[in-house]
């Protein structure tokens, strides 16, 4: 970037051609990535307090229900001995945590499942990754993928990137994602709305819902 430019960073990317909106569709489902006890409990090394991301992410959660749309979780686990978790957990020893069967590796008790929706378990950062879930939203003819969860530069930022090459409108809920720190969260967002998908506010989002289908 040209330093002496008094455009704003987001200014010099739309002029540029970035930061376009893809927009909602007409078949959402919402995807909860990694709201489990180890990320959402501050005593946890992988821990923070995301009580407001997960209160957002609830508000949502209850209106999908209601309007009777796919709702799809992640988890993340590993077997004894790790072998499944591949280099990641050399570079993140603090994943020893989530141990398949370990109470660490559940889903957050606020955001509990209901029969029929989905927990995919995943053993890298993106929740596509691995899993069948690509083929699981494109078999229910989804087109929007709502995005909450934690954490933003990591396996939200690589879900988002994924979601976007399998052709999905990817929309992320600001107020429902966070991350243990405030500049990458800040950072990944903006590189999310710029490059993969919508970064969008929680009231759009519910409007977005209450509208969808014509219902």
């Amino acid at each position: 970037m040209d330093e002496k430019s008094d455009l704003s960073v987001g200014e010099m990317y739309r002029q540029r051609g970035l930061a376009s909106r893809v927009g909602f569709g007409t078949h959402p489902a919402l995807l909860i990535i990694d709201f489990i006890k180890a990320f959402t409990s501050p005593s946890s090394p992988l821990g923070s307090n995301l009580d407001a991301e997960v209160a957002a992410t609830s508000r949502l959660l209850e209106l999908m229900r209601a309007r009777q749309f796919a709702v799809h979780y992640t988890t993340t686990a590993y077997e004894d001995g790790y072998a499944d978790a591949g280099v990641f957990i050399k570079k993140v020893p603090s994943l020893k945590v989530l141990r398949l069967g370990d109470s660490m590796t559940q889903i957050d008790a606020r955001l509990q499942p209901r029969s029929g929706e989905l927990v995919w378990c995943k053993k890298y950062a993106s929740a596509f990754f691995g899993t069948a879930l690509a083929a699981s939203l494109t078999a229910s003819q989804v087109d929007t993928l709502l995005i909450t969860g934690c954490t933003t530069s990591g396996c939200v930022r690589a879900s988002a990137v994924d979601s976007c090459q399998h052709g999905f409108r990817t929309i992320v809920v600001r107020e429902a994602v966070g991350d243990r720190a405030h500049a990458p969260h800040e950072a990944n967002l903006f590189d999310i709305d710029s490059k993969y998908g919508d970064v969008v506010g929680i009231n759009d989002a519910l409007d977005y819902l209450r509208l969808v289908g014509g219902q």
